[in-house]
């Protein structure tokens, strides 16, 4: 099978109607990164909850200001908006391509650390770098998780359509593939989080559950330049075409 690794957003949706249950790796492998969270944003300290979400001005940090363990879930797949996820449009998919996320995709959150798409989760707020009070969340789950993704990933595919960024919480070990989106013979930045929403959208809505099957996959403004392959690494560039 498939499995697809993606990057988390900054914004997030609000609220949320997911029952509780356990997620990847079990909330407990997280509880000192959580409990040291929900305490700086339950601690009424100004300054402090600022530097951690990345914002100015305190009356921005307010709709996030929120007992993570007793707050609205939502499944990550659906928690999380931003230009990715503005182009997988995950709510006008149908319900079996939505499953397909849900079971398929891991996303690597700044606070949670590795999700599957399913997964549900509080809403939150962790400015991408930041540490939470003297853990470093990268290096946190690296730790904790690297070897517990190495044996779930074993029997499975992996593409890898993540922001670089998210290597620091886990590099695969096993061959891998990932893409790489040119315009006019130069790399893009926001663009390419908008194919690799739009890449993960066309993955879900055909059922692909192969690299093989994704090479066949025929995606609208797009076009195969080359495939390079670096040792555990297959890296597609794609020329995006108009």
């Amino acid at each position: 099978m498939l499995k697809i690794l993606f990057s988390p957003s900054e914004g997030k949706n609000i609220g949320g109607h997911a029952a509780k249950k356990d997620i990847f790796g079990a909330l407990s492998a997280r509880d000192e990164i959580l409990h040291t969270y929900n305490d700086i944003v339950l601690s009424y300290d100004e300054e402090a909850i600022k530097k951690l979400f990345g914002f100015k001005k305190f009356s921005e940090c307010k709709p996030y200001i929120c007992d993570i363990f007793n707050s609205p879930l939502m499944a990550a797949i659906e928690r999380y908006q931003g230009v990715a996820y503005d182009y997988l449009k995950y709510s006008e998919l149908n319900a079996y391509a939505q499953q397909f996320l849900q079971q398929n995709t891991i996303i690597f959150s700044n606070l949670y650390g590795p999700l599957l798409g399913g997964d549900p989760i509080a809403n939150y707020k962790v400015k991408q770098g930041n540490s939470i009070g003297d853990i470093a969340p990268e290096k946190f789950y690296k730790e904790r998780f690297s070897y517990q993704l190495d044996l779930y990933l074993a029997s499975h595919e992996v593409l890898d359509l993540r922001a670089g960024y998210y290597d620091k919480f886990y590099k695969s070990s096993k061959p891998y593939t990932t893409l790489k989106f040119l315009k006019n013979g130069k790399t893009v930045s926001h663009w390419a989080k908008a194919y690799r929403g739009i890449v993960l959208r066309e993955i879900a809505k055909h059922d692909i559950e192969s690299i093989e099957a994704f090479m066949q996959l025929e995606i609208e403004g797009l076009s195969v330049a080359e495939i390079k392959v670096i040792k555990n690494k297959t890296e597609i560039v794609y020329n995006i075409v108009e």
